[in-house]
């Protein structure tokens, strides 16, 4: 089957979970479909054609950007016999393949408009561009992955026009060989951190999904000795940018050993921070599966995250790490986060037992390999439907 796979970020550009999760879903699928990726960026490898926005809205609104890629997109899928996309950045492109080209279109749900109302913040009126996009292509879909199960729940309640069967779970995976224990120590000290004291990581994006100024406040109660590492780049506005700042420069007054890492590492450096972290602390509002804490579980690294969309479906809570609600009151929220981290950090051996506990997982049930097989055979599926 010629397959296509629409998506903004492929490597080299890969900056979130939606990158990573066709990285390796592409690198599977190849032996099972023939497959073209369609991408943003400049040129065309083997299998992969690059889109880049047309110049002339170089100082348009994000999403008419965006809007201006799906089209070049859409016009290049002909002789695909099916199309696949990612975020809403590439539905509109599906979208209009499946008009024009008269092909099924299958839709992956990494995060959902409707759920992120602070992407206002970030597109201005671009956010109800996005929001149409998505709904759009979503809801004309022939069948639409949900990447947990907490996920596929969230999809029918924004879109409540989707026919249920069409909705399937797919969770998101882990390559177990390339994420794995690294005890070399070379990273950490490029970075200035002590490998003999231990360290919370946080690996992610600048954006309130992601909760990192939950973090910067929850840091200030947990225990002096550790230090706090902060992977964390791509701020999605000036605002939060300079939220993040000030909180980190708070934060790095108010106690020592505080590494602010403000760009996007190698994956074997972000592999040797993992396999040393005391514990990952993901304090993500709004996540659908979190693909950093399978990272930090393959790495033997306990994890502490927020109980919330499909995190609790990959962070098993007391064996291979520690959840916490999410509160109203951000204050009872960021004291749980505080405490959880402290359980840790307290407890060397627990952590250790949940970090072995933590990879034995990862091995055994989020394997790259099945999920492409499960992606391969709804393709099938959808092709004898259509």
């Amino acid at each position: 089957m010629r397959v296509a796979l629409l998506t903004r970020e492929y490597p080299p550009d890969v900056y979130g979970g939606a990158g990573v999760h066709v990285e390796f879903l592409a690198r599977e699928l190849t032996s099972l479909v023939d497959l073209e990726v369609h991408c943003w960026g400049e040129g065309r490898g083997v299998g992969v054609v690059r889109h880049r926005p047309w110049s002339a809205l170089d100082d348009a609104n994000d999403a008419l950007r965006t809007f201006s890629v799906d089209l070049s997109v859409a016009a290049a899928l002909r002789g695909r016999e099916l199309v696949h996309s990612h975020t809403w950045y590439a539905n509109l492109a599906g979208h209009l393949a499946k008009l024009l080209h008269g092909v099924p279109h299958v839709v992956t749900a990494h995060s959902l408009e409707p759920l992120r109302p602070w992407k206002a913040e970030q597109l201005g009126g671009g956010y109800a561009l996005s929001s149409w996009a998505e709904r759009t292509a979503v809801e004309a879909a022939d069948a639409v992955i949900a990447v947990s199960g907490a996920m596929r729940e969230d999809i029918l309640a924004c879109y409540p026009a989707l026919d249920p069967a069409a909705v399937h779970i797919v969770h998101n995976g882990i390559d177990t060989r390339l994420y794995r224990p690294d005890h070399g120590t070379d990273a950490l000290t490029r970075h200035g951190i002590d490998p003999s004291r231990p360290y919370v990581l946080f690996v992610g994006r600048i954006t309130r999904q992601k909760g990192v100024p939950h973090l910067l406040r929850a840091a200030r109660r947990i225990d002096p000795g550790a230090q706090v590492v902060l992977c964390a780049g791509a701020p999605d506005t000036p605002e939060i940018d300079r939220e993040f700042r000030e909180l980190y420069e708070e934060l790095s007054r108010a106690r020592a050993g505080v590494f602010w890492i403000p760009r996007m590492l190698p994956r074997p450096e972000v592999v040797q921070l993992l396999t040393h972290a005391a514990v990952l602390v993901c304090p993500s509002v709004y996540e659908p599966l979190g693909i950093v804490n399978l990272e930090a579980m393959a790495c033997g690294t306990p994890v502490v995250a927020s109980r919330v969309g499909g995190i609790p479906e990959v962070v098993d809570h007391t064996r291979t790490g520690l959840l916490v609600a999410p509160d109203d009151d951000s204050e009872v929220f960021e004291a749980g986060l505080a405490a959880a981290l402290d359980a840790v950090l307290g407890d060397p051996a627990g952590a250790r037992r949940m970090g072995e506990a933590g990879r034995e997982r990862a091995v055994g049930e989020f394997g790259w390999d099945a999920v492409a097989r499960r992606t391969a055979a709804l393709y099938e599926e959808i092709r004898k439907q259509a």
